[in-house]
C-alpha cells in the first residue's frame, strides 16, 4: 500500500489523522521537526514510519515527500506568524507538486475562503490558493472551532475556579469540531479521493452557545462551571489576531452544516461536546496543568534566587 505523507504528525490535526490512518491499515509517513520526540516515538509505537522535515528545508521536504503517494498538510502560524505559515505552505505544496503526489488534502479553517478579516483565515486562504494552482489533485477540509482548546491551560485555569472564560456572549451559538473528527474526515477523504478531489469541504460535529458549552463542561468534571465572558479588549492586547477571530465568531459565526455532514458520512462516529468531554480525564488534566504551574513557579522562584544571587556577589 502506497504511503501516506502526513505533516504537523506530533501535534493536533496531524496526530489526530495519523492515527486514523493506522488504525484502517494505512502506510503512514509522519514528518515532524522532532522525530526523537515522546510523540514521535508513540506514532513509531503505532506502526509509522516516522521523518524529519522542516518546511524551511526544502531538501528535507524533497526527500521525506519521495515515493510517497499522497498528502495531509497541516500549517500554522503559531510559534511563528502569518507571513511564514503562508511561506512554509506554499513550500511544502511546491514540494509536493514536485514529488509527483496523488493527492494532497490541506486542513485550513472553516470560513477562510470569505472576507474574514481574521489575519490566521486570511494566510490559510492565501495557501489553499496555492494549492488550487499547483496542478496536483486536490481537497481542502476546513474545521470549525477546536474542541479540544477547552482542555488548553488557559480554559483548565478558569474551570478549576468554576468558570468557562470565553469571549463571545453567553446565547452566541459556535460550531464545534474535535480533533478525532478531523483525524477521521481527513481520513476518509484521502482512501476515497475521487469523490472528494476538487472540494472545499468546512467541517463540524456540534454547535453550542458559550453557556451551553460550560454546562456541558460542568456535566462531564461534576462541579458548577459559569459562563464568564472575557472582554475583547483583554483578549486584544494579547492577540489582535485571536480577538479579530473573535470578533468574527461573535458577529458573522461559523455556519456549517452539521445535520448534513452528520447525514451523508455517518461512519465518521461525529462527536457532539458532551461525547468529547465525556472522554477526557479531567482530574489527569488538571494535575498536569498544576504540575506545569508548579515547575513554572519553580522556574521563576530559581532565577530570582540566582539573580538575587548574583547582585549580593557584585555587591
Amino acid at each position: 500500500m502506497p504511503s501516506i505523507v502526513v505533516t504537523g504528525a506530533t501535534g493536533t490535526q496531524g496526530g489526530a489523522t495519523a492515527r486514523a490512518l493506522l488504525d484502517a491499515g494505512h502506510r503512514v509517513r509522519a514528518l515532524t521537526r522532532h522525530p526523537d520526540s515522546p510523540a514521535a516515538d508513540t506514532l513509531r509505537t503505532l506502526g509509522a514510519e516516522v521523518r524529519h522535515a522542516d518546511f524551511d528545508d526544502r531538501a528535507s521536504l524533497d526527500a521525506a515527500l519521495t515515493g510517497a503517494d499522497s498528502l495531509f498538510a497541516v500549517t500554522t502560524p503559531f510559534g511563528t506568524d502569518v507571513t511564514v505559515e503562508v511561506r512554509q505552505g506554499k513550500a511544502l505544496i511546491d514540494a509536493a507538486a514536485a514529488a509527483g503526489l496523488g493527492h494532497i488534502v490541506l486542513t485550513s479553517v472553516a470560513h477562510a475562503d470569505r472576507d474574514t478579516g481574521v489575519p490566521h483565515y486570511e494566510s490559510k486562504h492565501l495557501v489553499e490558493q496555492h494549492l488550487r494552482s499547483a496542478g496536483v489533485p486536490w481537497t481542502v477540509i476546513a474545521p470549525a472551532a477546536f474542541m479540544d482548546n477547552y482542555a488548553g491551560s488557559w480554559i483548565l485555569d478558569g474551570l478549576r475556579e468554576g468558570t468557562f472564560a470565553w469571549p463571545m456572549p453567553a446565547d452566541r451559538p459556535l460550531t464545534l469540531i474535535s480533533a478525532a473528527d478531523i483525524g477521521a474526515f481527513a481520513a476518509l477523504v484521502l482512501r476515497r479521493r475521487d469523490e472528494f478531489t476538487g472540494r472545499r469541504i468546512d467541517i463540524a460535529s456540534d454547535e453550542r452557545t458559550p453557556r451551553q458549552i460550560a454546562e456541558t463542561l460542568a456535566a462531564a468534571i461534576g462541579r458548577p462551571i459559569t459562563h464568564q465572558q472575557v472582554p475583547l479588549a483583554d483578549v486584544r492586547t494579547r492577540s489582535a489576531d485571536l480577538a479579530a477571530m473573535f470578533d468574527y465568531f461573535t458577529t458573522i459565526g461559523l455556519d456549517v452544516d452539521v445535520a448534513r455532514l452528520r447525514r451523508d458520512h455517518p461512519d465518521i462516529g461525529w462527536h457532539s461536546l458532551a461525547d468529547w468531554a465525556a472522554g477526557q480525564d479531567w482530574a489527569a488534566l488538571s494535575l498536569r496543568q498544576l504540575e506545569i504551574a508548579g515547575r513554572r513557579a519553580g522556574v521563576t522562584a530559581l532565577r530570582g534566587a540566582h539573580a538575587g544571587g548574583g547582585r549580593q556577589s557584585a555587591e
